[in-house]
């Protein structure tokens, strides 16, 4: 059971306790992960993407284009190195373009 706290908490604060609790991260950083991809990737990039997926540390990105595909092969650990960037936190190790 959840403690009652009896001061007052920033929202921020409480939003997170109630995210730990109820164990909403992985969920959380799931949409985060699609958001960050369609931010960072750009429009052209986006068109040609039909699925993004979080599972565990691996990120599969699915392509439209088999020519995008390979030239986004080239640059794996430089695209892991701006989600992770623009996520704050280091939870994609691995992409799988398929």
């Amino acid at each position: 059971m959840a403690k009652r706290k009896n001061h007052n908490l920033p929202l921020s604060e409480a939003l997170q306790d109630f995210i730990q609790e109820n164990k909403l991260q992985k969920g959380i950083d799931k949409v985060n992960v699609r958001e960050a991809w369609k931010n960072l990737m750009g429009k052209g990039v986006n068109n040609y993407t039909t699925a993004v997926e979080l599972r565990n540390d691996v990120l599969y990105v699915s392509l439209s284009s088999s020519v995008l595909r390979e030239e986004l092969n080239f640059g794996k650990s430089k695209i892991i190195d701006m989600l992770n960037e623009g996520l704050k936190k280091d939870l994609i190790k691995k992409i799988v373009l398929r």
